[in-house]
């Protein structure tokens, strides 16, 4: 029952995110401007924002202009749901869930934003950053040092690629690492910047194979990084001590 209300918020967070997606790139408000039609700009009641429910009743289409709503709505708004009842079923119990719903609910949103605009904003790092500060101050769970050593890991080590490829990695990678850095600490940091940088390659690789692409066209990486960030969270551990094992 717990599992299935907190898959039900995410849907719902889903489809604020997709408001934040949206606006935000664009500087316009997400919070008081009233949602509305993108192509015949008519304001929208309750029952046309009913998350995934409208767009089905709708069959994917405007109620008043029959213009086409993009599926990427209620994909996101499910893609939400799944995300919070994957984090609710590991962290059922745990304090710690609320800290990763609101912290995975920002990376969606950068997810998106970088995929489709090739830009990090600087207000989702300092959000990301400030939130992870706030828990590390009341309920840590790795020390201050390790925190720090986790945020200069992950900063820097883009920082210094960054100057050696002259502008491989942007500044908004860099400073979400550093942000992330902060919640991982130094192992889990490395971590993440591993499979991120293995996914991101191989993603590369079939890009060049398949499409024509070259080294020098660029790739957001954002989404790798949050890749990355997501598996440190939900498996991290057991990537560690199978490597170990290894060893």
């Amino acid at each position: 029952m717990v599992l299935t209300l907190i898959t039900i918020l995410g849907v719902f967070i889903g489809s604020f995110l997709n408001v934040c997606i949206h606006r935000i790139p664009l500087g316009k408000s997400v919070v008081y401007n009233s949602s509305h039609c993108p192509q015949c700009r008519t304001s929208l009641k309750f029952y046309d924002l009913i998350p995934v429910v409208s767009y089905l009743v709708l069959g994917g289409k405007c109620r008043y202009c029959h213009g086409n709503i993009k599926l990427r709505y209620p994909m996101i708004e499910l893609f939400t749901g799944v995300v919070y009842l994957v984090l609710g079923y590991k962290f059922y119990t745990d304090i710690q869930l609320l800290k990763y719903l609101f912290l995975f609910s920002v990376l969606i949103v950068i997810f998106f934003i970088d995929l489709q605009h090739k830009i990090i904003p600087d207000g989702l790092v300092i959000i990301i950053m400030m939130w992870g500060i706030i828990w590390q101050f009341f309920t840590p769970e790795i020390s201050w040092v390790n925190a720090i050593g986790g945020a200069l890991l992950g900063g820097g080590t883009l920082l210094v690629l960054a100057l050696i490829t002259e502008g491989g990695f942007g500044g908004g990678d860099i400073k979400l690492m550093f942000a992330i850095g902060m919640y991982f600490g130094v192992l889990h940091t490395l971590l993440t910047l591993f499979l991120a940088f293995i996914t991101g390659g191989l993603f590369g690789i079939v890009l060049i194979l398949m499409k024509g692409y070259t080294r020098k066209d660029f790739i957001a990486f954002a989404p790798f990084l949050i890749l990355g960030i997501v598996m440190s969270i939900l498996c991290g551990d057991f990537i560690i001590r199978l490597y170990r094992s290894l060893w």
